[in-house]
């Protein structure tokens, strides 16, 4: 199966935190991604980028950390024995302990809705469609042509390895 990517365009991200509000009610109250605002009043939608080279799969000492089908990075919670490991080495500091699971736990690009065919649900609800899901040709093609719309000319010279790489990575160019 073809890796699906959750890509978050921090450009256009309205914070109006739809995303954050719909994961707490798929999740019991627990959302995995948090709108956070900078300094200089910029909305940045933080959660797990599902890493090509996810620090925390190499890291956990039982091997509850784990990539599905999709590409989504995935936690057994009953193999989880809470060592922090994982939140250590995230350059995220995503993964959180849940008082209520007893484990870690973080985005799983709605592991129940995407079994049944669906998408996220934070991109499925973005008002603004900062959130995309789908194939990394899709994504490409997105970041391309927004970057066309929203950077300055100059900027514009990143070549469709670089593009490729920093969405794989979880880096946003955008």
């Amino acid at each position: 199966m073809e890796r699906k990517y959750l890509y978050l365009d921090y450009l256009t991200c309205i914070g109006c935190e739809t995303c954050e509000t719909v994961c707490a009610f798929i999740h019991d109250g627990s959302p995995n991604i948090r709108i956070y605002v900078t300094e200089n009043k910029q909305y940045v939608p933080i959660n797990c980028k599902h890493c090509d080279d996810a620090p925390c799969l190499r890291v956990c000492p039982t091997h509850a950390i784990y990539r599905d089908e999709d590409g989504a990075v995935r936690i057994h919670e009953d193999k989880c024995i809470g060592c922090l490991a994982c939140l250590q080495v995230c350059p995220y500091g995503v993964p959180f302990y849940s008082l209520k699971v007893k484990a870690i736990t973080k985005c799983d690009m709605c592991a129940e809705r995407r079994e049944e065919g669906l998408e996220p649900a934070c991109a499925l609800m973005c008002p603004a469609e900062a959130i995309q899901y789908g194939p990394l040709e899709m994504v490409l093609e997105l970041v391309k042509e927004r970057r066309a719309k929203n950077i300055p000319e100059h900027q514009r010279e990143l070549s469709d390895e670089e593009l490729k790489k920093s969405i794989v990575s979880g880096y946003s160019v955008l």
